[in-house]
């Protein structure tokens, strides 16, 4: 029989803030990623990790130490770790003869692994390598991609690839960008299963016209991908980790609420008819009655209480007379 694991409430403030991030949200926190060396990492690996690190900062962490860990065959570690650092996205690098420069991007779906892709680097320059200025960290790229792959909605497994590409370097998420933000454009492209990834910084150049002209520098990496294999989640999965509370994202119509053009609220109330008659008026002191209004209401309806026992008495007396007559004659009779 299998030992179910103790649920541990937390006994102090910071441990139940911690569990309180924790929690699931209708608008997600910021995604982190955790970066991850394998049992043998070879050089090309480790400079390509390290200048995603960079692209991906202030969002991730990366670790030096070398791990015995093998993703596609036993992923366990791995869901652990994230589960501890509450981490969605992962990347693993390892080197072996069977697998030279092998990258593992992930991401995982309440703490299981929804998806992993494992590339091969084919062709790689690194940042170091370029010799220019740089975007600032954690600049929102423009993610453009490019090839009849991608293009195609038939091809599900370049369509979940595009899709996680876009999770990992999508950045903060806003509402509107002004023009002199779109400083960092990556550009993806693919072509027989193999992926070019391009980084370019944007380059505002004067046009003689309002909308300036736009240059691209390259400013790296320069990375040349195969892909080797894939695990990806089922599509009712998928479906599950993507569904979002409805209109989470709208602002709530508040009703009988409307603006005026001077931005001055105007509610309306809707009141159900008064019963005044029932209304509790409050008990004031000139509104009493006088002790010789009291005493005359209490002559009145004493009088009328003698009144109408006086028309009850004659009433009665007149009945009984006229029983009395009738009878005389018939002794007369």
């Amino acid at each position: 029989m299998a030992v179910l694991k103790r649920v541990v409430k937390p006994r102090t403030r910071r441990g139940k803030m911690a569990l309180a991030k924790r929690e699931p949200k209708a608008i997600e926190n910021r995604k982190q990623t955790m970066i991850v060396r394998g049992p043998k990492c070879s050089q090309t690996v480790q400079d390509c990790m390290k200048d995603l690190y960079k692209l991906k900062r202030p969002y991730a962490t990366a670790y030096n130490r070398h791990n015995d860990i093998r993703p596609f065959e036993d992923a366990s570690k791995l869901e652990h770790w994230c589960k501890k650092q509450d981490v969605s996205l992962f990347l693993f690098g390892s080197h072996n003869k069977k697998r030279p420069d092998n990258l593992v991007f992930g991401r995982l779906h309440d703490f299981n692994i929804l998806d992993m892709i494992e590339f091969g680097i084919d062709q790689y320059h690194s940042l170091a390598s370029f010799k220019n200025a740089k975007v600032m960290e954690s600049t929102k790229p423009c993610l453009l991609f490019a090839g009849e792959e991608f293009a195609d909605p038939a091809n599900l497994e370049m369509q979940r690839i595009k899709n996680y590409f876009i999770d990992f370097f999508r950045g903060v998420e806003t509402d509107s960008v002004r023009l002199a933000g779109i400083e960092h454009v990556l550009q993806f492209t693919s072509l027989d299963k193999k992926i070019f990834i391009r980084s370019y910084r944007a380059l505002l150049k004067k046009s003689g016209q309002r909308t300036p002209r736009i240059e691209l520098e390259e400013i790296g990496p320069h990375i040349d991908l195969s892909l080797r294999r894939t695990h990806l989640a089922s599509d009712e999965l998928f479906r599950s980790a993507c569904k979002q509370v409805k209109n989470v994202r709208k602002t709530k119509k508040v009703k009988n609420i409307t603006e005026d053009a001077f931005g001055s609220k105007m509610g309306r109330i809707h009141v159900e008819k008064q019963e005044i008659g029932k209304i509790q008026n409050r008990k004031i002191k000139a509104l009493k009655e006088s002790k010789e209004e009291k005493n005359e209401k209490k002559k009145t309806q004493s009088e009328k209480q003698r009144q109408m026992e006086i028309e009850a008495v004659f009433a009665s007396g007149g009945e009984s007379d006229g029983g009395d007559s009738g009878g005389e004659d018939m002794d007369s009779d």
